[in-house]
């Protein structure tokens, strides 16, 4: 399973990228807001960092708008993932975009019936958002396993993105699953490496090598 990092935070992208974690990068309105940056300018460092997809989203709500919008972005790089909301001009967007060539992430994905609009519309990754199926009490991670059996039928090439991934849990159960690609915050990937036990048996470990006395260097 791949790792993107949803973030346009380029200090916390480039200490994820130094340890061979981050496959791609998502960005949103509201990330780029958060980076205090100019879009073009945060998301040029981000794809010169990053090898993989680099998602960046247009804004336009009509599709000739989103069109333009996206052939914009994409000239930003060549990694470059034109992302477009799933509304009936996304969708249109989205025909139109890949048929370019251009790589594209459909978002804001919460049903199957949309993933399937997605695929047949030729995106590159469908974006289902778990966390914020999980707030209206409704199991994002059933979304996720509902969408991989319906594009296996059919041997779709459009990527799960699993993406409003708030918990460890929302990782591990979207690779078991089958997802593709999952989507998270750093502060997230980074507490995948953390378990109370492993921190116990460590203090036991380091407790006892200091009763020996000795020292490695």
């Amino acid at each position: 399973m791949k790792f993107f990092v949803d973030t346009a935070d380029i200090d916390a992208i480039a200490e994820l990228n130094d340890l061979g974690m981050v496959d791609g990068v998502t960005t949103n309105p509201s990330l780029i807001l958060k980076s205090g940056r100019d879009i073009r300018e945060v998301t040029k460092a981000i794809c010169d960092l990053v090898d993989g997809p680099v998602s960046a989203e247009v804004v336009a709500t009509e599709a000739d708008v989103m069109i333009t919008e996206g052939r914009k972005l994409a000239e930003i790089a060549d990694n470059i993932t034109v992302k477009v909301p799933l509304t009936w001009d996304g969708l249109k967007a989205c025909k139109v975009l890949s048929s370019d060539g251009l790589m594209v992430n459909v978002t804001l994905c919460f049903s199957v019936n949309q993933a399937l609009l997605a695929a047949k519309a030729g995106a590159t990754f469908i974006s289902p958002f778990i966390g914020r199926l999980d707030d209206i009490n409704v199991d994002g991670m059933d979304l996720i396993a509902d969408i991989r059996t319906v594009y296996d039928n059919f041997a779709f090439d459009t990527e799960i993105l699993a993406a409003s991934i708030r918990t460890v849990n929302h990782v591990a159960e979207s690779a078991r699953i089958g997802a593709d690609v999952i989507t998270a915050p750093p502060g997230v990937i980074k507490a995948l490496a953390a378990h109370p036990l492993t921190d116990k048996g460590l203090e036991t470990f380091l407790a006892d090598w200091a009763k020996t006395g000795q020292k490695i260097v």
